[in-house]
């Protein structure tokens, strides 16, 4: 039996007009959403997934884009002969929408209950009070943990995926027919990723709307959708359904996508990225488990870099004038050892303490209790003088490096400012020479010392982060979220890059990260936290192979598969 056709995209084109240049970024795309089902588009940054998106919700920026031909068909009506008022009465009601970033389309001085109760008024006949009836309903329905104190919180008053759940709420509030999901899980864990992914899949089968599944993950799409539609530079180059597209891809740009990711069976030397696919240039050497055993006697038969000794690091909260002071462990008597030329990953849930173990490292927020020993000194205890000089040989490369990134300094000297800090080189025009060569050794070319932050794609500022890291030559990274933000094969680059300079530079890293498979691959031992304790510590291969405790492994099957 045929399904019904709800959205027709036909021959669709959209220019972006940049000065007095058109640019087409869609080129004459056609696809079709039918009843009840999950479509997935997968691509990756600049591929026209979400701008297409945007078109069909009538988003698209008005002075620099325009729509110079074809047709979008919803209900057998063309449109994008729409008026604005048109559109208003459509989004969220007949297609609603889900943003990748909650915290950006949530309004941070209105309380969660009142944004969905909002929706339900300006688009139903309900009264007040039955909008605030049905908006803990649909609370309910999202899973929401104690849904009165949500409706009654801000955004910044509960957690990312928590956050994730309002939006979805507030999209299917009308019942919309059909709802597109825009990255919605790329930030969150593991973990509250599979929750969602899970919800949505529920609500749909459910609801029976249909969902517009847009990501740059392959692997987690195949959880969820029914067909997939793969996109690249602004077209369409396969469609098909999961079995079809995972098992016998026929686009070298398809495959590409599925050969980028880490793989959790294997280890090899170098991640291929899009182009080595394209050039059919694959390396397929992988790292033995003798030639990690050989690797790892000589790497812990050293004395430790880093000591970690039961490290607290406590908050205290007060809600109220009256109430009294509350204590709460971020990181609770943590200890390891950390070796030179070693990555240790760190992984667990939001809130587990990762980040502020980190911080406590780098010394940029201070321990109340507990030694650390980088190289046999406690640098707990360093004067801020000393502190400033361990900055040199302890660094770290930022999740955003566009936010940590000066957008009115040119990266060139961007990379010089800590340099000429730490009094690296004698002249200016030394420090220069050297920036140069490192902006090569991270695959940019010297031209782009002069350029400004905003001029960059999201790996080339990745990179950028990386050169102002290593100009400093430190002895020990840590990588705070460096790569989650990133496309798959823009992320394979620079996993790819970052054990390059490990292996020239004899770099040792601490790996943060929630995507337990960029860290299986990237690491030699695995720490994983909960609650600010240590929930399991060892070698990170027999730890993936073997978990001991029920947490872990909750950690390890969320992980998306593919087919």
């Amino acid at each position: 039996m045929s399904k019904t056709k709800l959205l027709k995209v036909d021959k669709l084109c959209i220019n972006f007009k940049n000065k007095d240049k058109k640019i087409e970024v869609i080129k004459s795309i056609s696809f079709s959403v039918y009843e009840n089902e999950i479509l997935a588009i997968v691509g990756e940054s600049g591929s026209g997934k979400s701008v297409s998106s945007l078109a069909i919700m009538g988003l698209l920026p008005e002075r620099i884009s325009e729509i110079s031909s074809g047709s979008i068909n919803f209900n057998n009506t063309d449109i994008l002969s729409y008026s604005k008022k048109d559109f208003q009465n459509l989004r969220g009601n007949a297609i609603a929408m889900i943003f990748q970033e909650p915290m950006s389309s949530l309004n941070p001085s209105m309380t969660c209950g009142k944004q969905v109760q909002e929706i339900l008024l300006q688009h139903t006949n309900l009264s007040k009070q039955e909008a605030k009836a049905e908006t803990l309903v649909l609370f309910e329905k999202v899973k929401l943990p104690n849904i009165k104190r949500v409706f009654k919180a801000y955004p910044h008053e509960i957690s990312g995926g928590q956050k994730q759940r309002v939006m979805i709420a507030m999209a299917i509030a009308c019942k919309p027919d059909i709802l597109i999901a825009d990255e919605p899980t790329t930030a969150l864990d593991v973990t509250v990723q599979k929750d969602i992914i899970r919800l949505i899949k529920d609500l749909q089968k459910e609801t029976k709307m249909s969902v517009i599944f847009i990501t740059h993950d392959l692997a987690l799409i195949s959880e969820i959708a029914d067909r997939i539609l793969v996109m690249y530079k602004g077209e369409i180059v396969e469609q098909g359904t999961i079995e079809t597209i995972f098992k016998n891809p026929k686009n070298d740009y398809t495959k590409a996508l599925i050969s980028s990711r880490p793989s959790l069976n294997e280890r090899l030397k170098v991640l291929p990225t899009i182009q080595d696919v394209l050039d059919d240039n694959i390396k397929t050497d992988i790292i033995t488990s003798e030639e990690r055993k050989t690797s790892h006697d000589i790497l812990y038969s050293k004395p430790p870099l880093l000591e970690v000794i039961n490290v607290e690091k406590r908050y205290i909260s007060k809600p109220s004038w009256f109430s009294k002071p509350k204590t709460f462990k971020a990181v609770n008597d943590v200890s390891f050892k950390l070796y030179e030329g070693e990555t240790l990953g760190l992984v667990g849930e939001s809130g587990c303490g990762k980040s502020t173990l980190g911080n406590a490292i780098l010394q940029l927020d201070k321990v109340t209790s507990g030694t650390i020993l980088y190289n046999g000194v406690d640098i707990t205890k360093l004067s801020r003088l000393e502190t400033r000089k361990l900055r040199k040989d302890i660094q770290i490369i930022f999740q955003d490096p566009f936010a940590s990134l000066n957008p009115r300094m040119p990266v060139g000297k961007a990379i010089m400012e800590p340099m000429r800090v730490h009094q690296l080189f004698s002249t200016d025009a030394a420090r220069k020479t050297k920036v140069v060569e490192i902006l090569q050794r991270v695959g940019l070319s010297k031209d782009y010392f002069n350029r400004y932050p905003h001029e960059f794609s999201g790996g080339q500022r990745q990179r950028i982060g990386i050169a102002r890291t290593i100009a400093l030559q430190p002895k020990l990274i840590v990588c705070d979220e460096s790569v989650s933000a990133l496309d798959i094969s823009v992320q394979a680059q620079v996993l790819n890059l970052l054990n390059e300079l490990k292996a020239d530079f004899g770099f040792t890293y601490i790996f943060i990260s929630h995507d337990l498979a960029v860290v299986k691959y990237m690491a030699d031992q695995l720490l994983v936290m909960n609650n600010g304790k240590i929930e399991e510590l060892g070698d990170a291969d027999a730890i993936y192979s073997n978990p001991k405790t029920e947490y872990t492994k909750k950690l390890i099957e969320a992980i998306p598969k593919g087919l």
